[in-house]
């Protein structure tokens, strides 16, 4: 019997023994990027062969031949993985259609979803005959990792990375073959290009800054260039709002990527508001099309049903991040970083050898913040990335990162050179406590300028004090928007702020952080110290350096903080 793994809508036929052998080399090549000394892309090529094992039972193949009954094959590859000791490969074979099952404990019964449950049920031979499998592969045993005993959080992390090679490997293979034509992927520039094109770009401001504010911008970008030649590793970049951090973070990257080759630059953002600003000014010097946003509410008008010859390259790339330039969400990061699910894991081996800016650092969310350090650390020690934590108001991560399993003894490296003195002479505006106000208060105190951003703790106020301003130029700002609402309110903004019309925004914390807003005057109600710093960051952002004349009024609501920022506020 001919063993096949697909058919094609057109009738052409991949055999099983020629799929294996597609995954094996594809999960080899993506693993043989991680720098762990793990034997890695011997693993990958392992989990290939043994992945589609249960696909040699006749129950499969005459469902591949067009039966309606349901056969399972996932157990069957990840039984002969831990038959040949490579617990890790089972873990990965066993959930590369479902996804990553719980160990479970030996107690489990062969009827449980776990590992060792499905594990029994091919001991005990509960599954279809498959013995087929050992006339065309043969695979050696492996050595159990040693690490593995002792060093639990790395052999986790280290699984999943395996369990993205596998899926992706997979996807790609199954792919190509029922496509039948070249594929649609890729077709992006090389990493070398957008170099090249931010360089082009940022030449002018360094030989000619504008006033003074862009000769201290232009101080911070040499710096960060010069900074580029040093080794992968943990660094920070902790600089002024207002100081041009957006393109050098980037211009650090690709020069930094370009001395030690590095694959791509993954550039990590809290909010969709500020996402959607970074990804235009990105795509302004790169091109269109050439940077991949993925994040839940990026649009590129691609109905995922389309054939593959009509969907946008960055739609399709956005499913593996197989691309030179990606911007992202922290949530969409994180959360791929600890999923289960083939599709939200499919894009991790694509970390490696990446550079990671993670953007307004200080939005790590506190709840979260030790199995997000744990992960930098992970890929930074053992996947060979740099992680840059660029931000105004930098977290103090130092003693989470000096913790026995992340990066004991390594002090990060700091971009910004003569930190204290650029901030003295960054400073634009000047804080002022005003103690507690009510919304009637604070909306006669608005409506009283022409030109004020008020960012308040809860949506209900937001929406509250936007009812009591005059109608002409009053805008409200929050999460619930949706992005196309979001992106024209805020160009709506900064057009009048621009043309000097009456433009009174109310908002939730969304602006404070990153977005390019420029008021004389902001109010912010009482959050976190950082909060308060970043809300500065939207006054006379482009005021002269050392000229304080913008005004940060800090005042008291008389509505009680949510939960979540009380311990902030009191600290504050």
């Amino acid at each position: 019997m001919t063993y096949l793994a697909h058919i094609a809508p057109d009738g052409r036929e991949q055999t099983l023994f020629d799929h294996l052998e597609g995954v094996a080399a594809l999960a080899a090549e993506f693993a043989a990027a991680f720098v762990v000394a793990f034997d890695a892309e011997e693993n990958g090529s392992r989990m290939g062969m043994l992945h589609d094992d249960g696909k040699y039972s006749d129950a499969f193949q005459r469902r591949v031949r067009g039966s309606p009954e349901r056969v399972g094959h996932s157990t069957a590859g990840a039984f002969e993985a831990a038959q040949a000791r490579d617990l890790l490969a089972a873990f990965c074979i066993a959930g590369h259609h479902s996804g990553l099952p719980d160990g479970g404990t030996q107690g489990d019964t062969p009827d449980k979803g776990t590992l060792l449950g499905r594990l029994k049920r091919a001991q005990l031979k509960q599954i279809e005959d498959y013995s087929a499998f050992h006339t065309e592969v043969k695979v050696s045993p492996a050595q159990p990792p040693q690490w593995a005993a002792h060093m639990q959080a790395t052999a986790f992390f280290y699984t999943r990375m395996l369990f993205s090679c596998l899926v992706d490997a997979d996807f790609l293979d199954t792919e190509a073959f029922m496509q039948g034509t070249q594929s649609q992927r890729g077709g992006f520039p090389a990493l070398e290009a957008y170099r090249i094109l931010l360089r082009e770009h940022i030449v002018p401001w360094l030989k000619s800054p504008a006033g003074a504010l862009g000769e201290k911008r232009s101080e911070i970008l040499r710096a960060v260039l010069a900074a580029a030649p040093q080794p992968p590793g943990l660094f920070t970049f902790t600089a002024p709002t207002g100081s041009g951090k957006t393109l050098a973070s980037m211009a650090f990257a690709l020069k930094h990527a370009a001395a030690h080759g590095l694959r791509r630059v993954i550039y990590v953002i809290p909010y969709c508001s500020i996402i959607e600003q970074t990804y235009r000014v990105f795509e302004d010097v790169f091109g269109a099309g050439t940077v991949v946003a993925h994040y839940a509410d990026v649009d590129y008008g691609t109905d995922e049903n389309r054939a593959d010859a009509q969907r946008d390259h960055r739609y399709l790339a956005a499913e593996n991040w197989d691309a030179p330039v990606i911007v992202t969400t922290t949530v969409q990061f994180f959360e791929s970083l600890f999923a289960n699910r083939p599709s939200r894991c499919r894009k991790l081996h694509n970390l490696a050898g990446s550079v990671l800016i993670f953007d307004e650092a200080q939005m790590l969310p506190i709840s979260c913040l030790r199995p997000c350090v744990a992960a930098i650390s992970e890929l930074v020690k053992n996947y060979g990335c740099t992680a840059v934590l660029c931000t105004a108001t930098q977290p103090a991560l130092g003693r989470l990162f000096e913790e026995k399993e992340n990066l004991p003894g390594v002090v990060p490296f700091e971009l910004c050179p003569r930190r204290e003195a650029l901030y003295e002479q960054f400073r634009r505006v000047r804080y002022e406590t005003l103690g507690k106000l009510s919304d009637d208060a604070l909306a006669q105190r608005l409506s009283a300028l022409e030109q004020v951003l008020c960012i308040v703790n809860r949506r209900d106020q937001a929406q509250a004090l936007f009812a009591l301003l005059p109608e002409e130029g009053r805008f409200h700002l929050s999460t619930t928007l949706c992005p196309a609402h979001r992106r024209e309110k805020l160009d709506a903004i900064r057009q009048r702020l621009k043309n000097g019309l009456p433009c009174r925004v109310v908002s939730t914390s969304l602006v404070e952080a990153g977005v390019d807003v420029d008021f004389p005057v902001v109010y912010r109600a009482l959050a976190g110290l950082d909060s308060v710093i970043q809300a500065g960051g939207r006054c006379n952002r482009e005021g002269v350096p050392g000229v304080i004349n913008g005004t940060v009024y800090i005042f008291e609501s008389e509505r009680p903080a949510p939960k979540m920022l009380a311990q902030n506020v009191a600290a504050a």
